[in-house]
């Protein structure tokens, strides 16, 4: 019973957005730490790939399962690794800049807009889980 509560509505695919930016959000950071590390590449996963096999995903769910909810079938990708309790991260190196004589390739404006679309994109995600989890708690206990 609390499995057909919480894969409903769209909570697996708010979950699977949350973990994804979080895992995400440690590449960046990561990548900033080492903005002046010599010889260091910049690492990250695409973001619109991800979106697409999400997308692939929640229409797979709505085919089998309708409106009513059902398991998330989201499928491991050579970047994003899908387990039960979450994601798995294997980025590869970005960047198409001129190398700076220390061999590093930095860009801290592309960086900083990385993380901040990844931090709104967090933050919406929990946003509406939020939403979500209070229209439940509304629901269990009973009032309107």
């Amino acid at each position: 019973m609390i499995g057909g509560v919480t894969n409903a509505g769209a909570l697996p695919v708010l979950e699977r957005m949350a973990q994804f930016a979080g895992q995400r959000q440690r590449l960046l950071a990561n990548n900033i730490a080492n903005l002046s590390t010599p010889e260091y590449r910049p690492v990250d996963v695409s973001v619109a790939k991800f979106q697409e096999n999400l997308g692939t995903a929640i229409d797979r769910r709505r085919a089998a399962n309708g409106a009513t909810g059902g398991d998330l079938p989201l499928a491991s990708t050579q970047e994003v690794e899908v387990h039960q309790t979450g994601v798995t991260l294997k980025p590869g190196e970005v960047g198409d800049n001129i190398l700076f004589h220390d061999g590093n390739d930095r860009d801290l404006d592309r960086t900083m807009q990385g993380m901040v679309e990844n931090f709104m994109a967090f933050r919406a995600a929990a946003q509406f889980m939020r939403k979500e989890f209070e229209t439940l708690h509304t629901a269990i206990s009973g009032r309107i």
